[in-house]
């Protein structure tokens, strides 16, 4: 409690924030026409780039803008952002409850869906000459739950656990970006349901829920409460559901895949998996 309220008196963080969403606001929403659809450029996506600009710049001249405290404060402040959005996101869920229910098993079973990373990063990885961590990077789209599971298995010193966190931090830089601009790119081939686009918005990640989910209003702005109903449950429910369907399905086909092309790549077995002893 002490530092949510140190970091809402923090007036160098809120100056930043205020000026990187002003001039966010003002940029606008643009989009550009492409022949295989359109892609969407809204304020979230321009305020988190310009976030970037303002690091590398302050890199790059060696201004020393925020203490590590400052930093402590930021990330205090993102847990409140991020609280509030789930509290408007989830409020959405109780009027449109009997549209959802209606959706059958399609809310449970589109977590699978996160399995599908592990055939296209570990090939990837493998040739690049990665080796174990692909297993942690490359099982999922490693947001929050998928950290927490491979840090209890392996540890965060282990391959696997920087895989999992290098991917985690730069999914959190480029992620929202992605998932803004490929969901409004996505949704203007008008080839899938309103619904069936909200619920692809929630894979586990608030950061980039928020991104789609911006999307889709703003291209849909008249069914705002279903796209807002559909993307909060599916986010709840591939909460629940994301660390069984990793263990049953996801870490088992990976590690199957790592083995599979370290063969192919080296003519060898891979070296054998560690785990942390509590894991074991």
């Amino acid at each position: 409690m002490e530092d949510l309220k140190r970091a809402m008196l923090n007036w160098k963080a809120m100056l930043v924030i205020a000026g990187i969403i002003i001039v966010s606001e003002l940029i606008g929403t643009h989009s550009l026409n492409t022949p295989i659809g359109t892609l969407l450029f809204m304020p979230m996506i321009f305020s988190i780039l310009l976030g970037i600009l303002f690091g590398a710049v302050c890199t790059k001249f060696n201004w020393k803008a925020f203490t590590e405290n400052d930093q402590h404060d930021a990330n205090s402040l993102l847990l409140i952002a991020a609280l509030i959005l789930l509290v408007k996101v989830g409020s959405s869920a109780g009027p449109n409850f009997p549209t959802i229910v209606k959706s059958g098993l399609a809310l449970v079973l589109q977590e699978l869906g996160n399995v599908g990373t592990a055939f296209f990063a570990v090939p990837v990885g493998v040739a690049l000459g990665l080796k174990r961590e692909v297993v942690g990077g490359g099982h999922s789209i490693s947001r929050d739950s998928n950290l927490a599971l491979i840090t209890e298995m392996y540890g965060l010193d282990s391959a696997e656990g920087r895989g999992v966190s290098a991917c985690f931090l730069y999914g959190g830089l480029f992620g929202p970006i992605i998932m803004g601009v490929f969901t409004s790119f996505v949704a203007s081939w008008n080839v899938f349901s309103v619904e069936a686009l909200s619920m692809a918005t929630g894979i586990g990640s608030t950061s980039f829920t928020a991104a789609g989910t911006a999307s889709l209003i703003n291209l849909f702005p008249a069914q705002e409460q279903t796209i807002l109903a559909f993307s909060a449950s599916s986010s709840v429910l591939t909460g629940f559901d994301s660390v069984w369907v990793t263990l049953a399905v996801a870490l088992p086909l990976t590690k199957w895949l790592y083995k599979v092309c370290y063969r192919i790549k080296y003519k060898q077995d891979p070296e054998p998996e560690v785990r942390k002893e509590s894991a074991k």
